[in-house]
Order: C-alpha cells, then sequence, then structure tokens
C-alpha cells in the first residue's frame, strides 16, 4: 500500500499552505517524512534550494523544521515546563537552568498569546492545553518551518482564533512557513495563501485560496460532492434510558468542575450539549462510563440509581462509549485493528473459549471468530487498512475513530455516548460519523452527543443543553432554537 506517490509541492516563505485531504490521503505520511520520522523510497528535500538528508526529528529540527503532531507526543507525568525543554534543556555548569527555562517559555508563550500553567502535569491538562504545551515545544526548539498537523482540533473557539490571526501576523513578517494540515474547510479559507490537495496518497493539485470555494475543495478532497448539512428527521420517543439529577463532580485538579447538571435523555433522540471546552463534559462523560466519581447528585440508567456503580455492573442497558480522545481511550495503538475490535467485548461467548478451570474463566481467545468479525466490522464501515492485523496507532485519524464507532456499535448498545467524535475528521468521514448516529436513532437508540462544534449540536440534536462553567445554562427544543443566543450562553453571556 503506498502512502504517498510521487508527491511535489512547494513552500514559499511568509505563506501558509494548507494540505488538504481525507483521513488517510497521505497527508501526515508526507509531513512525517519531511520532520524524518519516515525515510522516502524515492525523491528529494530541499530546503532554500539545498538538497537535505533528513534521517531523524534531530535532523529536521537543526534544519529549523518543527512539527506540532495531532495526536500527542508529550509525557503524561511531566510537567508543562519539562515537556517543552526535554531533549533541549539549559544548563548552568552541571545543573539545569530552569530559572532560565521558565523565563524563556513565559517571554515564548506571552509572544504567541499561548497562557498555560507551566507547573501543572499533563495528565492534568485539558486537551487544548496539551495542544498549546506541544504548540510552545516546537517554537522553543527555534522552528522555521513549522508543520502543524490539525492545531486547532482541540482549541477552544477563542483560542482557535487568537492562533488564526497571530499564525497570519506572523506569516507577513516572513518569521515562519507554515504547512497547515487541516480537514476545516472554514480554516483554510480563512487563513491559508495556497491549498494542495491529496486523494489516495496522490497529488490533486494545488491551487490559490482567493481562486476556491469550500464546494470545490471537499469535491477535489474526496471525489464527490459532500453534503453539509445532515436532515434530521424526527423519530419516536421512547422511555428514559439516562436521567442525571444535580450531579456534581471534581477536576484532575480538585475543583468543582459539575456543580449540579440535570437532563436526561430518551430513545429515539439525540441530546447534544453544546460548550467550550473546559466546562465540564469531559468531567461528566467520565462519570457518566464510571471513570470518574461524583462527589453529588444521583445517575440512573433505565430508572435505577446507578450512580457511582462500575459500568459492568449497570443492570438492562448497554453502553456504547465513544471518547473524546480516541488514542488515548478508545484504542490501544500497539494492538492490531481485531484486537481493539473486541476490547471489552473479548469475554462474549463468541469470541473466547470457556474451558474447565478452577475458577471457570474465559481465557482462551478465539483468534478465528475475532478475525472474521473484524473482517466483516472493516468492510461493514469502511475502515481503509490493508488487513486487520495493522496497528491500530499506523491508520488515520478517521479510520481509528471508525474502529470505534464499529466496536461500540456492534454491541447493539441502548445508549450511544460520543463526546466531540468527529473532532480531527475530514468532511467525508464526519459526514459518515453523522449518517451512523441519525441511523442509531432511527433504531431506537437513545445518544448523548457532546461537541464545541454548534452547527454540528444544532444539525444533529433533538434538544440542546448549553453546559457553562459546570452548569447547564439552558436546554432548548433544537426546532426552536436561537444560534446567537446559544452561543452567547457558551461564552457565559
Amino acid at each position: 500500500m503506498i502512502a504517498n506517490d510521487h508527491i511535489s509541492f512547494e513552500l514559499k516563505e511568509g505563506e501558509i499552505h494548507a494540505i488538504l485531504g481525507e483521513n488517510g490521503a497521505g497527508k501526515t505520511t508526507l509531513m512525517n517524512i519531511i520532520y524524518g520520522l519516515y525515510q522516502p523510497d524515492e525523491g528529494e528535500i530541499r530546503i532554500n534550494g539545498k538538497k537535505v538528508s533528513i534521517k531523524s526529528p534531530k535532523d529536521a529540527i537543526n534544519l529549523g523544521i518543527g512539527m506540532v503532531h495531532q495526536h500527542f507526543t508529550l509525557v503524561p507525568t511531566m510537567t508543562a515546563l519539562d515537556n517543552i525543554i526535554l531533549g533541549r534543556e539549559p544548563v548552568k555548569g552541571p545543573m539545569l537552568d530552569r530559572k532560565k527555562a521558565r523565563k524563556d517559555i513565559i517571554e515564548l508563550a506571552k509572544k504567541f498569546k499561548l497562557s498555560i500553567d507551566l507547573d501543572a502535569k499533563i495528565w492534568q491538562m485539558s486537551v487544548g492545553e496539551k495542544q498549546k504545551v506541544e504548540i510552545l515545544k516546537a517554537l522553543y526548539r527555534g522552528a522555521k518551518i513549522l508543520i502543524m498537523d490539525e492545531p486547532t482540533s482541540s482549541l477552544t473557539p477563542p483560542e482557535k482564533e487568537e492562533l488564526m490571526l497571530y499564525l497570519k501576523e506572523i506569516s507577513k513578517m516572513g518569521i515562519a512557513t507554515i504547512p497547515f494540515i487541516t480537514h476545516k474547510l472554514p480554516e483554510v479559507m480563512a487563513i491559508s495563501n495556497r491549498v494542495t490537495i491529496l486523494r489516495k496518497g496522490k497529488l490533486v493539485g494545488t491551487i490559490k485560496t482567493k481562486d476556491a470555494t469550500s464546494k470545490i475543495l471537499a469535491t477535489k478532497m474526496v471525489g464527490r460532492e459532500v453534503i453539509f448539512k445532515i436532515k434530521r428527521e424526527k423519530s419516536k420517543l421512547g422511555e428514559k434510558i439516562l436521567e442525571v439529577s444535580e450531579l456534581k463532580a471534581k477536576g484532575d485538579k480538585g475543583e468543582i468542575a459539575l456543580k449540579g447538571v440535570s437532563f436526561d435523555v430518551k430513545r429515539g433522540e439525540i441530546f447534544g450539549i453544546a460548550g467550550v471546552a473546559g466546562n465540564g463534559q469531559r468531567e461528566l462523560a467520565e462519570v457518566l462510563v464510571s471513570l470518574r466519581r461524583s462527589t453529588g447528585g444521583k445517575v440512573f440508567w433505565n430508572g435505577k440509581n446507578s450512580t457511582n456503580v462500575p459500568l459492568r455492573k449497570v443492570a438492562n442497558v448497554k453502553i456504547g462509549y465513544i471518547p473524546e480522545n480516541r488514542m488515548e481511550d478508545g484504542v490501544i495503538a500497539d494492538f492490531t485493528v481485531a484486537e481493539n475490535m473486541i476490547l471489552g467485548l473479548h469475554k462474549q461467548p463468541q469470541f473466547s473459549y470457556k474451558w474447565w478451570l478452577p475458577f471457570d474463566k474465559k481465557w482462551f481467545i478465539n483468534s478465528k471468530s475475532v478475525n472474521e468479525h473484524s473482517e466483516q466490522l472493516v468492510k461493514d464501515f469502511s475502515v481503509a487498512t490493508p488487513d486487520v492485523f495493522k496497528h491500530a496507532g499506523k491508520l488515520s485519524g478517521g479510520n481509528i475513530q471508525k474502529i470505534i464507532l464499529a466496536r461500540e456499535l456492534s454491541n447493539d448498545p441502548d445508549f450511544i455516548l460520543a463526546n466531540r467524535p468527529t473532532a480531527g475528521l475530514d468532511v467525508g468521514s464526519q459526514e459518515y460519523v453523522y449518517n451512523v448516529l441519525m441511523e442509531a436513532k432511527k433504531n431506537g437508540k437513545a445518544i448523548l452527543l457532546i461537541s464545541e462544534d454548534l452547527d454540528e449540536i444544532l444539525s444533529l440534536s433533538d434538544r440542546i443543553a448549553v453546559i457553562y462553567e459546570g452548569n447547564i445554562r439552558g436546554i432548548f427544543d433544537s426546532a426552536k432554537a436561537n444560534k446567537e443566543k446559544i452561543g452567547l450562553l457558551m461564552a457565559g453571556r
């Protein structure tokens, strides 16, 4: 399988150059070659007209190339400061000069308007905060060519606007050349000078952004016309699957993240929760799937009080969980596609042998059954992989998301919790996820959709709740919802 097939493009000083394509089109592979993570079979790279050999990221950094990865390359147990200076630690004699490191990073953060708590551990940070650390880490190393793989996918709207405005300014000053890999067409139109489009590993072409439209770019990227607006159909509502009453919970730093949240979700509806990142959405999702304990309030599944009960002990309800961070919580990168397809389902009779043992446990995986099951899901969900033995971590973000969808829906859940299910996906994959959720709703599933994308929430949801600083600020019928009003509530107004 050829990931990049004779691709050529050039970057000009002071431009923002968008690399556009579906998940699996070869964008990240191409950038990984430029950054020295992969070695090309053919072709050459030239910087300022000079042919260069990039054998490792160290070579790339020495040439002034930095890369901000879509999936974080940070050490969770270390502080933000330690992650930023890792490998480029300033020293004073034989000792690490933390004072200088802190001073330099604070100045850099102010310059780029990326304020973070340098003493916070990475595991305590939100997705948006982790992304800022990645950006500062690349800038700290003196990047002049900054490869940004989905840099805004995890930022809040204000952070995103700030970042994009500043990227425009530094490009005008010629400080950095930025290959901006993205799936988000509005961002491409707003920030880039030129766009290079890839499809299935091949170059479609490079065009000036001013000569393009979102519709033209989407068609070139996917190879067909993409429907941007999903038609929301009404379905017959059933009983309440989930009811949350005055729910409270703490965040990772001990702060109060949920301050008495109440709502319910019925069969046959999509209940959307709109909010800017960091307002309690992650804590809410984790409490509901028993990954975090609540400190007050109650959770009812099918009318039964299941507050702080392990999910496996919640009776008479199957829950499908699509997590916010697919790489950390959705798949195991070093496991194969087949192994990831049965995570949490491996004890089901069709996937395991039950031999007589002292403890009468299911110890042995039925590999043939697992592989056949996985091959069928790969086909049903259009997962682009050479086979089911490929490590999941080697696939694109969109295909990893399809693995999670396939696994969670194959168990025929009564309830689906989808937390930012389209984050980092291209328009084609977004359309696919939307159709999957709408079909699940049609089949009587209860769906809780958490998203920062207001257009997504308005398109898919039957009812919408706005969350701000751990409080539900209002619940609206989507047919009567006012986009401006919801936007203001999301901003705390």
